[in-house]
């Protein structure tokens, strides 16, 4: 059950750094502070970047949970 476990977490971590790094950048970080930030409207997002942001809140409960039960396995292993 742990090898289980620990397949489900790598996969959905990397799927969640692919899911992260797809997103579009929206401002606001190190970017910004050397000139690189321009403002751009954030009420315009498209049906592609809200179903990215779906599944990767999806996933990331995936992650989420995934993390707590392979903790509480080993916590919890005889």
């Amino acid at each position: 059950m742990q090898t289980v476990f620990t397949v489900i977490l790598i996969a959905s971590s990397a799927f969640m750094i692919l899911l992260v790094l797809l997103h579009k950048g929206r401002g606001g970080g190190l970017s910004d502070m050397f000139g690189g930030g321009v403002s751009s409207s954030l009420g315009g997002s498209s049906v592609a970047e809200r179903n990215l942001d779906r599944l990767t809140v999806g996933i990331g409960v995936v992650w989420f949970a995934t993390v707590i039960g392979l903790g509480l396995l080993l916590a919890y292993n005889n």
